[in-house]
């Protein structure tokens, strides 16, 4: 876990959450049908061990090895329903700003080599009043304080063609 998750986690965290998808395991390849090679859409995620008092999740979908400060943002969520399973090619909750400038999921496209795909969730204490179009940076201010829990999962990709 980096400083800044558990920085935002801080004393107040009870619980962490476990994050996995259908499509990949921990650590394992992540489907070309989820990147920029394949249909670019999101893989469905599954979240367990959600503490009650959880009003919504958020999620953040970084790649740390991307070659520019701070790594690339892929996808940025939050106000989502806190059932336990974000569908494959949703939108569920409120669209963020990925790297890219524009909202929603955009998929693995590393320039070389293979990365690290981090597909971070946390279970808050409330619903946010961020608007949509808020990048990750904002989110992550706006979750100071709310974070109950948190889990993650990582996929990696390395371009095919």
């Amino acid at each position: 876990m980096n400083s800044l998750a558990l920085f935002l986690l801080g004393a107040f965290t009870t619980a962490t959450l476990q994050v996995s998808s259908p499509a990949f395991k921990e650590n394992g390849m992540i489907p070309s049908k989820y990147t920029c090679e394949g249909d670019n859409i999101n893989p469905a995620v599954s979240v367990k061990n959600i503490p009650q008092k959880a009003k919504s999740l958020a999620l953040i979908m970084d790649d740390p090895d991307a070659p520019m400060a701070g790594g690339f943002t892929h996808w940025v969520a939050w106000n989502i329903d806190p059932a336990g399973m974000i569908n494959e090619k949703s939108s569920q909750g409120v669209q963020g700003k990925n790297g890219g400038g524009k909202n929603g999921y955009t998929g693995p496209c590393p320039p070389s080599g293979t990365h690290h795909y981090h597909f971070r969730v946390y279970a808050l204490n409330e619903m946010l009043t961020l608007k949509s179009g808020a990048d990750k940076k904002q989110l992550e201010d706006a979750m100071k304080g709310h974070i109950l829990a948190m889990g993650e999962v990582v996929g990696l990709y390395k371009k095919i063609k």
